[in-house]
């Protein structure tokens, strides 16, 4: 088969496509003929040398894929060659073919096309998981999302919504912010040009926001914790911003509030299996009534990867910029 491999990390000339090993199946896992993959952040740290996969996985990046059920291996009974599906992967989604644990599969939801679920497994494990699983966001709560335009900050604004939550957003332009509109989000607010903790202020009468989702990391870190309710909860996803911050431990006792930060490439499978269940039984069913929809920006060839990882580092998508397989 052919695969993004990356002899060498650098910029987006480094993904190489190049014909590598067919995997094979191991207990409990899934071979996936690949329709379709997403970019992520992560694969870009990955491929400048900053991120590398998890002891046993695919050294190819992509987290997440789209495509057909090509074979079983030991001990899966749930699934059959032929099914359509989407997966949560730990790597190996910038190939033709991978080999995914079965707890990691999801059905491809009713309503969306097999290529466009390529954006959905990621995204809306990330989002459960820290808003929902950990963060517990609940009805009539404000959600600050920081890069509502964003795969995870579209897919972010609409599940918020669903549940009955009001929500705030950062976006660079006023596209972004009329798109996150679109979406549902309630406030909208430019960080190249307003101060997002005064905007907070002033939209919940002081009162701050419950839950902030946050990919910028040290950078907005000080700021968060300003902006949080009494009993906030800070769900920190990445590290745009940087890793080190200085956190003023009075501001968030004084708040009673909690900070989490959590990633999900690494975590144990059975971890990893119980967000695709709670996925399923929680997200799927909005996505199947047409509430909940991905957002893509654009789809470009595998083999073109190069092009998809400057367009996700200009930031000058929306959504998720999808990856096709070509056979």
């Amino acid at each position: 088969m052919y695969a993004i491999t990356i002899p060498e990390p650098g910029g987006p000339e480094a993904l190489v496509w190049d014909e590598v090993p067919d995997p094979v199946p191991g207990e409990g896992e899934v071979l996936v003929e690949v329709v379709a993959s997403a970019v992520n952040r992560a694969d870009v740290l990955q491929r400048q040398g900053f991120y590398n996969p998890p002891p046993g996985s695919s050294p190819y990046p992509g987290l997440e894929c789209s495509g057909r059920v090509a074979a079983l291996g030991p001990g899966v009974s749930d699934w059959v060659v032929g099914d359509e599906v989407c997966a949560l992967l730990a790597g190996g989604g910038y190939a033709e073919k991978v080999a995914v644990p079965a707890g990691q599969l999801l059905r491809v939801p009713d309503g969306v096309d097999l290529r466009t679920a390529a954006a959905l497994p990621e995204v809306t494990c990330t989002v459960w998981s820290n808003v929902f699983m950990i963060a517990h966001l609940r009805p009539g709560e404000t959600l600050l999302v920081h890069g509502g335009s964003s795969g995870i900050g579209t897919m972010a604004v609409q599940l918020a919504k669903a549940v009955g939550a009001k929500v705030a957003v950062t976006a660079g332009t006023p596209e972004k912010l009329e798109r996150c509109a679109e979406l549902g989000a309630d406030i909208l607010i430019n960080y190249r040009e307003q101060d997002f903790v005064e905007e907070i202020e002033k939209a919940t009468g002081g009162a701050g926001a419950d839950v902030i989702l946050d990919n910028m990391g040290a950078k907005y870190l000080e700021r968060n914790v300003r902006s949080l309710a009494v009993n906030g909860r800070l769900a920190i996803i990445g590290m745009q911003g940087g890793v080190k911050g200085e956190l003023n431990i009075g501001a968030l006792l004084a708040k009673r509030a909690a900070i989490s930060a959590t990633s999900l490439r690494a975590r144990p499978l059975e971890e990893k299996a119980a967000i695709v269940a709670a996925v399923r039984e929680h997200v799927w069913p909005l996505v199947a009534a047409g509430g909940v929809r991905p957002v893509v920006d654009r789809a470009l060839p595998m083999s073109d990867a190069a092009t998809a990882h400057r367009v996700v580092e200009e930031s000058g998508h929306i959504g998720k910029v999808l990856l096709t397989a070509s056979r």
